[in-house]
């Protein structure tokens, strides 16, 4: 099995070096990721400005660009055959509910889910990479499972309890939640007296009932959301046709 390896915290991250570690001796990896941090990049490409690829001594790809540029890169130049699947992570700190739609760890999957293959997506709940030995035993894992059976492709959001691997209660299938809107953006200045903003915190979980990520990660479960690209909102769709008519 070939498997392309990328993540959104940038390729020196412990996440996807975890993650590459617990891969390599079950299938031939390559590690194209992002030369810094960019977490909240969402799918964009780079269109602007070329883009520049680097390989380390280790034989790890990094790209001045987002994760969807990393795996675009990838899949379009730089591999000499397709993979069989793609996979994003480690990352540090939960994408559940509303952040699919920022996340550049998802946004990665994604990537790899517009091509045609296979894509899963790994964060852990927590900041701080505690028990990250125990993720990445849990990515291995799922990788293992060789989930074709619910359709090819699938992509796959997979959030993982920072827990030791003992005390992960098994896995649950999620749907998303919900979170409350932001916290409020914090002001500042810049060293000339400039009014300068930081997007502030990610809201509380609004909908965290039984059923969602937010629910599954609280008990202590690995949770694994199927997730699709269609916005279409079908309803609305039916209701603008006959307004139309």
């Amino acid at each position: 099995m070939k498997i392309l390896i990328s993540n959104d915290d940038g390729y020196r991250a412990p996440g996807i070096e975890a993650l590459a570690n617990a891969l390599a001796p079950i299938a031939d990896i390559t590690v194209v990721a992002p030369e810094s941090n960019r977490s909240g990049s969402s799918n964009s490409l780079t269109l602007d400005r070329p883009l520049r690829v680097y390989r380390s001594p280790g034989g790890i790809y990094s790209v001045n660009g987002t994760p969807s540029d990393c795996v675009h890169v990838a899949l379009t130049g730089l591999l000499a055959e397709r993979p069989d699947l793609v996979v994003s992570g480690i990352n540090q700190g939960q994408n559940m509910g509303d952040d699919t739609l920022y996340s550049g760890t998802v946004a990665a999957a994604t990537e790899g889910f517009l091509f045609g293959i296979p894509a899963i997506a790994f964060s852990q709940a927590a900041h701080g990479w505690a028990n990250l030995d125990a993720a990445a035993r849990i990515a291995r894992e799922v990788v293992e499972r060789r989930l074709d059976a619910i359709g090819q492709p699938y992509l796959l959001n997979v959030n993982i309890p920072s827990l030791p691997y003992d005390e992960i209660l098994g896995w649950k299938a999620t749907r998303l939640g919900k979170r409350h809107q932001s916290e409020p953006v914090i002001r500042s200045a810049d060293p000339h007296g400039n009014e300068i903003f930081w997007i502030g915190p990610a809201g509380r979980a609004k909908d965290d009932g039984e059923g969602t990520d937010f629910r599954a990660i609280s008990e202590g479960y690995v949770s694994l959301t199927p997730l699709q690209i269609d916005l279409t909102h079908g309803a609305k769709l039916d209701q603008l046709r006959d307004l139309l008519a």
